[in-house]
């Protein structure tokens, strides 16, 4: 059991962070999605609200230097379920389990970033609220140790989480050079009710010069109708 608050508030760089989980009162599932970075390119980004669900955008068009991997749709809804991953794989799950594939089964053709020391894992997250209950699983497609040949695929699956509960999976342990990658099984976190607090106590730990946006979603588990957070370093 980790605070999610601590976990932060003590990793100047966790990177890119995903938190799935249930509300206490077990009226809402939550999702969590925040980006982080060190280079101009990488900070010159909002969160943006869309349709069917979020986008990074350019703060500033001019500044940007090059849009690959930075620029992508982290958030999408298929029906009953909520996507959310780090990168354009979003598309791939999106398709795939448009298609009746698994979770698991999307991101095959997908591995970690080609932005080599680091090899960015490929982070994922999905929501899925249905007549048995809540339902989310995680995905992390990592470089074996640094190696640019060697991917590793992990997935880990939450049915009817506990009310209170839910579990933070990020991209990197610490801020290096080269970034080392996050390893061993999401960590166990708790959540709280209020969307706001939650949210604020979110950014608040965030390492000021690091961060960049925060989205926060709780949907209600009876009709899936949600409320979003969305917090811009850049306003």
């Amino acid at each position: 059991m980790y605070s999610l608050f601590d976990e932060i508030a003590s990793n100047p760089y966790p990177g890119r962070g995903i938190v799935l989980g249930q509300s206490p009162d077990k009226n809402h599932a939550v999702a969590v999605y925040f980006i982080m970075g060190r280079s101009e390119n990488s900070r010159n980004r909002i969160f943006i609200s869309e349709k069917d669900g979020i986008v990074t955008k350019p703060f500033d068009e001019k500044k940007v230097t090059d849009p690959s991997l930075i620029f992508y749709q982290p958030v999408k809804i298929l029906g009953n379920k909520t996507i959310i991953t780090n990168g354009d794989h979003t598309d791939a799950i999106y398709k795939g389990m448009d298609q009746q594939l698994t979770f698991e089964q999307c991101p095959r053709n997908c591995s970690f970033e080609p932005d080599a020391p680091n090899y960015t894992p490929r982070i994922s997250g999905i929501i899925k609220i249905d007549a048995t209950g809540q339902h989310y699983a995680m995905s992390i497609l990592k470089s074996d140790n640094g190696s640019p040949d060697s991917c590793q695929r992990f997935t880990f699956a939450y049915d009817n989480p506990t009310p209170g509960y839910g579990h933070f999976i990020h991209t990197y342990i610490g801020d290096s050079n080269p970034l080392k990658s996050f390893c061993g099984e999401p960590k166990k976190i708790s959540i709280l009710d209020d969307i706001d607090l939650f949210a604020d106590k979110i950014w608040k730990n965030l390492n000021e010069e690091n961060k960049i946006s925060l989205w926060v979603r709780y949907i209600n588990i009876k009709n899936l109708e949600y409320k979003d957070i969305i917090i811009n370093k850049n306003k």
